[in-house]
């Protein structure tokens, strides 16, 4: 985990490094400072002169500048590291998840990695301050004052000997029961999130069924069970503080009741009384270096999970990677699909696709038809390489597809999902996700193609119209016609529309498969369709149920010979009929 995290450093080394070396210098100093300090009490005793308390007074004051200024330096350093770690985390997280394939996506809720992001992330950032700083000023700071209380007094410094052990085991155990309970609490962050997240996302069917009670419910469980599991985590962490304050005052104790007898019974010989200031001052500095550690022990567990968590993903090995000499060129848009079966999980006891042996020639225009849960959307995944077969192999081109270079392949296959998404920004930067160097022609032509341009130009500000996040500003008829036009500038050798025309009405549809007949007629076309209307006119149909191909064929082939494409196109028929008496 820690070689894991350790490579987000990168530029920020030397920051790294210069943090805690001033860190050093600022701890050797304020170890220094008493020990001059106790040599003034002794010339001062001794009766000196004002000249010699001028000078010490001189050196104690530069010793402090210069203390001030190492502190200010690590601080300065430690800062800019630990932001700029957190920024390569960051980063690093959503590299990974970019890589990841569907099946990756599946294994990591979205909650669960924009937790990682956010809190994880924040969390990771405390604790590697805390490392480069305060918990390397700590450890000196004890190591230090421990060395100047046995230079000084030999005797009274077992006293800390004692103390420290004592110390130690209850820390120990303190974080020891803390841990595991930030474990569970880092989950209900996901479901936290998930809470918001699925809320927000569907603000508008909540208040359509008007379950806005049910969502603060919720919303409020989840909550409450974050706060449940910090609450129980922070019983056992408070105990942190009276350890330390019991430890403190024992040793302060020790020191005044032992150091003033040995000042006694010595006659100031083993112990004088500017060792015993200075043996205060290194008790003070020593048990405020355990405080502070105890501190960082307490964040370090929280991050630690945390850490973990992050690790995890950057670590996630893509479960679709290249080959190690891929192809760099598709041939054609042919498409062959050879004794493959196809499962979203290797625990699963159905597969989704089953014993499919099925050719498309390059430029034939394929309908798609099935009840729910028949594999439609699986079949088509399998062609740009989303997901990769269970057994069998899919061919693009004449070669499989675990072949081809992933973005070689992906950018000869156009996919307009179910679910189709728009970001913010304005409609030609949303089509030049299809072609980065698209001209104002290129998308005004394609627009047309996908029956988007006549809308577009209704807008004030035409083709620069913001589009707000997820597309709430247009209809779904509207989302879907810019999804098309963006995926036809790829100019692919495949399209897929994966139930992509379902939100406009039979005309505009009509017109969408018109204009890729005349104006596509070498791409290969593959529609996904509830409709049979959609789907009709195509060079053959495929109709599939329950994971298999149960028919294939043309549809006046599929009314003779397919009994649930007959019933699809009867019911839908008498729908139509019963819709027009």
């Amino acid at each position: 985990m820690i070689k894991t995290l350790v490579k987000s450093v990168r530029e920020y080394k030397t920051s790294s490094i210069l943090a805690p070396l001033f860190i050093a210098g600022e701890v050797v100093i304020e170890c220094f400072i008493p020990f001059v300090t106790a040599g003034l009490v002794r010339n001062i005793q001794g009766g000196c002169s004002l000249n010699v308390i001028i000078n010490y007074g001189l050196v104690l004051v530069a010793l402090a500048v210069v203390s001030l200024l190492c502190g200010a330096f690590a601080g300065h350093f430690a800062a800019i590291a630990s932001c700029g770690f957190a920024k390569n985390v960051r980063h690093d997280i959503y590299c990974a998840i970019q890589q990841f394939s569907f099946s990756n996506m599946d294994k990591f809720s979205t909650a669960g990695l924009v937790t990682r992001l956010t809190t994880d992330v924040t969390n990771v950032q405390m604790a590697y301050m805390m490392i480069i700083r305060t918990a390397i000023r700590c450890p000196m700071m004890l190591v230090f004052a421990l060395v100047m209380a046995v230079v000084v007094s030999p005797t009274m410094s077992l006293a800390f000997a004692v103390i420290i052990p004592i110390l130690a085991i209850g820390l120990t155990l303190i974080i020891l029961n803390a841990h595991p309970i930030f474990k569970t609490v880092f989950k209900k962050y996901d479901n936290l999130n998930n809470s918001v997240q699925e809320n927000v996302a569907g603000m508008r069917v909540v208040k359509a069924y008007v379950r806005e009670d049910f969502e603060r419910e919720k919303f409020a469980k989840a909550s409450d069970d974050v706060a449940e599991g910090f609450t129980k985590a922070e019983k056992i962490l408070v105990l942190n503080n009276p350890l330390m304050q019991f430890c403190f005052n024992a040793l302060m104790l020790m020191v005044c009741f032992f150091g003033s007898q040995l000042i006694i019974r010595t006659n100031g010989e083993a112990l004088d009384i500017a060792g015993y200031t200075a043996l205060l001052t290194y008790g003070a500095q020593i048990l405020m270096s355990l405080m502070m550690l105890s501190m960082i022990i307490v964040m370090l567990s929280m991050s630690m999970e945390s850490a973990s968590r992050i690790a995890a993903v950057l670590k996630e090995q893509s479960a679709i990677t290249n080959p190690e000499c891929p192809i760099t060129e598709v041939r054609d848009g042919s498409i062959l699909f050879d004794k493959v079966s196809f499962s979203y999980s290797e625990s699963a006891e159905k597969k989704s696709l089953e014993g499919i042996n099925l050719f498309i020639a390059s430029g034939e225009t394929v309908g798609i038809i099935g009840g729910t849960g028949s594999g439609k959307t699986s079949l088509v995944q399998l062609i740009s390489r989303l997901y990769d077969v269970s057994e069998g192999a899919v061919k693009v081109g004449g070669v499989d597809v675990r072949d081809y270079d992933i973005e070689t392949l992906r950018n000869q296959v156009s996919v307009v999902l179910q679910k189709n998404v728009l970001f913010s920004g304005t409609i030609k930067e949303n089509l030049r996700w299809g072609d980065p160097d698209a001209t104002d022609e290129d998308m005004e032509r394609i627009c047309k193609l996908a029956q988007a341009d006549e809308f577009i130009k209704t807008f004030p500000d035409g083709y620069d119209t913001h589009i707000t996040q997820g597309g709430t500003n247009v209809s779904g008829g509207q989302k879907q016609r810019l999804c098309i036009a963006r995926a036809l500038l790829k100019k692919p050798k495949i399209l897929i529309l994966d139930d992509s025309t379902s939100a406009v009405d039979t005309r505009t549809d009509a017109l969408i498969r018109k204009a890729f007949a005349e104006e596509i007629p070498d791409t290969t076309k593959i529609i996904i369709a509830q409709r049979i209307s959609s789907v009709e006119h195509a060079d053959k149909i495929i109709v599939l149920d329950g994971g298999r191909i149960e028919s294939v064929g043309s549809h006046a082939e599929l009314m003779e010979n397919s009994p649930i494409y007959r019933e699809i196109y009867e019911s839908q028929n008498k729908g139509a009929q019963n819709d027009g008496e």
